[in-house]
């Protein structure tokens, strides 16, 4: 396990969407407050490995330390990107996009944070989801998307994420959740964690999306226990465009969000704050939803 010790705080931030101007005129703000700061990327940077490549070199040239999960975005075969690799390879393309920047990445030893509020290790995740957070009525994925066809509300994964060379997605969510569980059980015992990826461990924070049925991509229930079993201090995750502080069995489930512009012009407060996980916030509480947030559109995440 890598080890960095020294102060600052670890913080995170997701879903840059960096194609708004908008946005990656956030990201160009983005500053730490301290040479030790590290800084966690959980996904959804982009859908280029060019806008990828920028962000994250921007990051690694401020930030102590970087690490990236990645969003179903950034996996995205767009037809706007030159780079037409999918799934696996994809994946494995922007890996080695980040090691050359040197901003670790979930298949990298975990580092270990020593500053307030530790010692955690600090471990970046890529775990897909499997459709298992099913829409009320339907007991199987088959269902679930005939559902979820019938309501307009449909993911662009289901055009855009290519699961090659798996047969789907929900089988490489498997493999990733397997293997990724292996590498936690072989922490000590007595170190407490930091989780971070792109989809939250448990369901409970898409309990608030405006459209219930788009809780299928956001997660499995594989993961259902992780923030017992791994001795999580907190669980930061994005995906859902609803930055907010919720609670679990006494761990704290971090949403670090930006989302597009559209939402958080709605949103009181600084959009391209990032969220301090480690020393935690004083009175961290739940912030909920804020007014007109919470969607689910297939055009949305």
């Amino acid at each position: 396990m890598e080890s960095t010790a020294g102060s600052g705080q670890l913080l995170a931030i997701s879903d840059l969407h960096i194609s708004y101007p908008e946005n990656r005129e956030l990201v160009e703000k983005m500053r730490p407050e301290s040479d030790e700061d590290w800084l966690v990327v959980a996904g959804d940077v982009a859908e280029t490995v060019a806008d990828i490549r920028w962000v994250l070199e921007t990051f690694a040239g401020r930030f102590r330390k970087v690490l990236w999960a990645p969003g179903n975005h950034d996996l995205w075969t767009h037809p706007k990107d030159p780079v037409t690799l999918r799934g696996v390879a994809r994946y494995e393309h922007l890996v080695g996009l980040c090691r050359e920047l040197g901003v670790l990445t979930p298949e990298d030893p975990y580092p270990l944070w020593e500053g307030p509020g530790g010692p955690a290790a600090v471990a970046p995740l890529f775990l897909l989801y499997d459709y298992s957070f099913l829409p009320a009525g339907c007991a199987t994925k088959e269902e679930g998307l005939a559902y979820a066809h019938g309501t307009g509300i449909v993911c662009n994964d289901e055009y855009l994420l290519h699961p090659d060379p798996y047969p789907t997605r929900e089988d490489w969510c498997r493999a990733r959740v397997e293997e990724t569980e292996r590498r936690l059980a072989e922490l000590p015992e007595d170190l407490p964690t930091v989780l971070a990826g792109h989809y939250p461990l448990d369901r409970h924070p898409t309990d608030v999306l405006w459209y219930p049925e788009f809780a299928m991509w956001c997660g499995t229930t594989r993961t259902a226990d992780w923030h017992r079993r791994f001795r999580v201090a907190t669980m930061v995750y994005g995906h859902l465009h609803i930055p907010r502080t919720t609670w679990l069995d006494g761990v704290r489930f971090e949403e670090v969000s930006v989302g597009y512009p559209r939402e958080w012009r709605k949103r009181s407060g600084d959009p391209g704050r990032l969220r301090r996980i480690l020393p935690m916030e004083v009175g961290t509480g739940d912030r909920g939803a804020a007014p007109g947030v919470g969607g689910g559109r297939g055009d949305a995440r």
